[in-house]
C-alpha cells in the first residue's frame, strides 16, 4: 500500500464522489416523488392509472439499471430525445428507484388497519384529514426501514454509471487502475469513499426510525 499514491489520487476521488452523490441524490429525490405518486394511485385504486403503475413497477423492478441506462442514453436519441450522461443517470435512477419507493410507501399505507380510517370518518373527519393525520404518520413508521434500504441500494447502483462514461467513483477507479496499475490503492479509496457516502445515510435512517417510533407513530 503506497500512501503517497493514495494522497495524490484523493482530489480525483473527491471530484468523482461529489458527482456520484449529486446524481445519486437527484435521482433519489425524483424516485421519491414518483414512488409517492404511484403508491397513492395504488392505495386509492385509481382506475386505469393503477394498471399503468402496475406495468411500470413490473418493468422497472425486473430490468437491470444498466439496461435502462443504455435505453435512455443510446435508445432515446434514435427517436429524437437527446440527453447528456448526467441527465441519463438521474433519469435512470429515478425510473428504477420510483418502483422500489412505490412498493415501500404502498406497504406502509396498507399496513394501517382500515378500522382506524373508518373510526376517523365516523368522528367527522374527511378522507383527506383521516389520511393526513391517521394513516400517513403510522405508514411512515412502517416505510422508513425499506425507504432507507432503497436509498442505500440506489446509491450503490450509481456504480454502473461508468458504463455511460460518467466520471463517477467506479469510472475513476477503473481508469486509474488501467493507467497506473495501482489496483490496491485505487480499490482502497473506492471502498473508503463509498463508506463515506453510505454510512451517514444508514446512521441517519436508523435515527429517523427510532425517532418516529419514539414519537408513537409505530404503535
Amino acid at each position: 500500500m503506497d500512501f503517497d499514491v493514495i494522497v495524490s489520487y484523493l482530489p480525483l476521488y473527491k471530484e468523482a464522489a461529489w458527482l456520484t452523490l449529486r446524481i445519486g441524490l437527484l435521482g433519489i429525490l425524483f424516485a421519491v416523488i414518483l414512488g409517492a405518486v404511484c403508491a397513492a394511485v395504488q392505495f386509492f385504486k385509481v382506475p386505469i392509472a393503477r394498471r399503468i403503475v402496475g406495468i411500470y413497477i413490473e418493468i422497472s423492478r425486473n430490468t437491470p439499471l444498466l439496461v435502462q441506462l443504455f435505453f435512455i442514453y443510446y435508445g432515446l436519441p434514435k427517436i429524437g430525445i437527446s440527453t447528456n450522461a448526467e441527465v441519463c443517470g438521474v433519469a435512470g435512477l429515478a425510473f428504477l428507484g420510483g418502483s422500489y419507493m412505490a412498493e415501500a410507501f404502498r406497504s406502509g399505507l396498507e399496513a394501517v388497519d382500515k378500522v382506524q380510517t373508518e373510526s376517523a370518518l365516523s368522528l367527522g373527519m374527511t378522507h383527506f384529514q383521516a389520511t393526513r393525520y391517521i394513516v400517513i404518520p403510522q405508514a411512515m413508521s412502517v416505510s422508513v426501514p425499506p425507504f432507507v434500504a432503497n436509498v442505500i441500494f440506489l446509491l450503490k447502483e450509481t456504480s454502473v454509471f461508468s458504463a455511460i462514461s460518467l466520471m463517477d467513483l467506479m469510472f475513476t477507479a477503473k481508469d486509474l487502475i488501467a493507467q497506473y496499475a495501482k489496483t490496491t490503492e485505487c480499490l482502497f479509496l473506492l471502498v473508503v469513499f463509498y463508506l463515506i457516502i453510505l454510512l451517514p445515510v444508514s446512521i441517519l435512517g436508523s435515527l429517523a426510525e427510532r425517532g418516529i417510533r419514539r414519537a408513537g407513530f409505530g404503535d
